[in-house]
């Protein structure tokens, strides 16, 4: 950590986007909207509640886009983010939200826990993931990447993710513990290292994209970077992008994002498989439309 670095106004981005309880319940009737047309599947992967995964089924045999919501591991749900399947659904594309309990029920080590069950749960259906998430989510979707498979279940396989998808991440928890986030979380310096995937042996396989808001806090693209660097010079396939968004649609959250022939390219050469249209129009319905883009900045 940095001296002289206030990190409690580093990390409260609620106080930096003041609208942000008109957005999130527009997320909620987005999202309820898109379930009254398209009814997700329940799946169980554990004896709890929260134990959950909301799945949109595609039409093709292709990979799982699996996206965690954030909210620092102590808020929301699913049931905001829905709406996040329908542009991949309508490429083909399955997608799975999961769930899964709060702090301070729980520990952050046991959310990483359950969404490593979720993942089993997901890999019964015979296809590998693509595990993308925003904040807190990026923080999972990064550490589920850099899971041992089979030493959490032998019958699983080494790549069964085969990339993460990281907006907004955060992947040193050590800021966190002076900060009031961490009245929830609970967290000692020695545990926030322990749940810090920055520190972990990196992924022996797959790729990660971490992408922040041009207009994010610096420790928001510190941290971003600081994954990128560290796990790039151990040999992952990396990449580190900001994300500038369109004036037209900070008014308009509810507007279809336009082709951007950048991203699509960058995302159509992660791999050889159907997904590669629905990767692009992820990372731009989520990047670029201000309804989900400040997720990465309020959560």
């Amino acid at each position: 950590m940095s001296a002289g670095v206030d990190y409690e106004v580093e990390y409260n981005n609620r106080a930096r986007v003041p609208e942000n309880p008109s957005l999130i319940a527009g997320w909620a009737r987005d999202a309820a909207a898109y379930c009254e047309r398209c009814a997700p599947r329940s799946i169980s992967y554990g004896a709890g509640l929260r134990n959950t995964i909301d799945l949109f089924p595609g039409d093709d045999d292709g990979p799982i886009v699996v996206f965690i919501h954030g909210g620092y591991w102590q808020a929301l749900d699913s049931s905001f983010f829905s709406h996040l399947a329908g542009g991949l659904n309508a490429h083909g594309v399955s997608v799975a939200i999961p769930n899964y309990d709060l702090c301070p029920d729980v520990t952050v080590d046991r959310i990483v826990q359950q969404m490593r069950m979720a993942s089993r749960e997901l890999s019964r259906l015979g296809r590998r993931l693509v595990v993308s998430g925003h904040s807190a989510g990026g923080h999972l979707a990064a550490c589920m990447l850099a899971t041992d498979w089979p030493a959490f279940d032998a019958s699983l396989p080494e790549d069964l993710v085969i990339a993460a998808y990281a907006i907004s991440g955060l992947f040193d928890l050590g800021p966190l513990v002076e900060t009031s986030i961490n009245h929830a979380l609970r967290l000692d310096h020695a545990a926030a290292r322990a749940v810090s995937p920055l520190f972990w042996n990196a992924p022996m396989r797959g790729s990660l994209d971490a992408v922040v808001g041009e207009n994010e806090s610096s420790e928001y693209l510190r941290q971003s970077k600081s994954i990128v660097d560290i796990w790039g010079a151990a040999g992952v396939a990396t990449r580190f992008g900001t994300v500038r968004p369109h004036p037209e649609e900070v008014t308009n959250g509810s507007r279809e994002c336009a082709p951007d022939d950048r991203l699509r390219g960058r995302l159509e050469g992660w791999a050889a498989i159907p997904i590669c249209d629905s990767r692009y129009w992820f990372s731009k319905k989520v990047l670029d439309c201000p309804d989900l883009g400040y997720c990465a900045k309020l959560l």
